[in-house]
């Protein structure tokens, strides 16, 4: 008993002196980043990201390209259009063999290319006069979407259930009516936002709102956000959504870029309801956010003409961690690069 007694003594000491001992934290990974920058001879606000090596991109001048070594070399070619002599793409997707281009202004041109853009076809072209489309997205090889300014009383939304080779315009009896002066901007290919079978489509202008679709554009709810609206270049310029409950939306005013009180805002109940965030703290306009693959909905990146910033908590604080401007981000895959792109210029980032 004396034996086992000394033993439960000195076991009580140590666990005494254990907890008297100041716990160590491990200090929060900082986020230093490293940009390899590539001369472009055109504006890009749309690129694809497929992995580190290889990005697809399009822009100014009818001009679009790719790589697949990581940047040490490029294909670069150009559409030319009767119909639009000043082609200009802001749109992008790439599914499986299949790349799509999306042309501003009217008349509206969706391309299609099945060689890598050797060869193109027009899959889908829309002569009203207003007619003007901001981003594409597809949720799986099959189904896909783009979005535009309104009309005739709504958000021009189309969409394709057989892999792009055809589009059907969603009649307005079958959308939100859109506010006069609401429109979208093809800042980034980032105001459509897909998950699963849910999508998400942004806007600005007079009001800054959310539509959101669960079943692939069948029917449609539509959200107001406390997103700076009013104005003719104010409101959503972004959006992201990591799983069907958690998104951000960022913008503000193209016109005041150092504004940084509402220009961004989270949901927390798949768009339903959206709070403002680091409200009155950097960073200021943005045009594109981006979570991080694999972070559970905490990492982000927004990149925007003021520069590039990064926030580890879902978005309640931010780090600036560049000056340099881009237009758009998108990650690869394994979340470990990212590609941007700006005026004259492509980057890929590492960390």
């Amino acid at each position: 008993m004396n034996l086992f007694k000394g033993i439960l003594f000195l076991l009580i000491i140590a666990m005494n002196t254990s907890c008297d001992q100041p716990v160590k934290e491990t200090p929060p990974k900082r986020m230093e980043i490293s940009i390899d920058t590539f001369a472009m001879d055109c504006s890009i606000r749309a690129i694809k990201a497929i992995d580190d090596q290889t990005m697809y991109f399009a822009g100014s001048k009818g001009q679009f390209g790719f790589t697949k070594d990581g940047g040490k070399s490029w294909k670069i070619d150009s559409i030319k259009s009767k119909l639009q002599p000043k082609l200009e793409f802001r749109g992008i997707e790439k599914i499986n063999d299949a790349l799509f281009l999306l042309a501003v202004g009217s008349p509206a041109l969706l391309y299609k290319s099945t060689d890598d853009g050797q060869s193109w076809k027009i899959v889908y072209q829309e002569n009203h006069k207003a007619a003007f489309y901001d981003a594409i997205a597809f949720w799986d090889k099959t189904n896909g979407i783009a979005m535009g300014d309104p009309t005739d009383g709504c958000l021009s939304i189309i969409t394709t259930n057989d892999g792009g080779e055809t589009w059907s315009k969603i009649p307005c009896q079958n959308l939100p009516e859109a506010v006069e002066g609401e429109a979208a901007f093809a800042a980034s290919n980032s105001n459509i936002s897909i998950f699963e079978n849910h999508v998400w489509i942004v806007s600005g202008g007079t009001k800054a709102r959310v539509l959101h679709s669960a079943d692939k554009g069948q029917t449609w709810t539509i959200a107001n956000t406390p997103i700076v609206q009013g104005g003719k270049m104010t409101g959503i310029f972004s959006s992201d959504f990591y799983d069907s409950k958690n998104g951000i939306i960022m913008g503000g005013d193209w016109e005041n870029k150092s504004q940084n009180t509402g220009n961004k805002a989270v949901t927390t109940d798949g768009g339903k309801t959206w709070s403002l965030i680091a409200d009155g703290k950097t960073p200021n306009f943005r045009s594109c956010v981006q979570y991080i693959p694999s972070t559970n909905g905490k990492e982000l990146i927004a990149v925007g003409i003021p520069g590039i910033s990064y926030s580890k908590d879902g978005g309640a604080s931010w780090k600036d961690l560049s000056e340099q401007s881009f237009y758009t981000i998108r990650f690869a895959a394994d979340g470990k690069s990212a590609w941007l792109a700006g005026a004259n210029k492509i980057g890929k980032m590492t960390w």
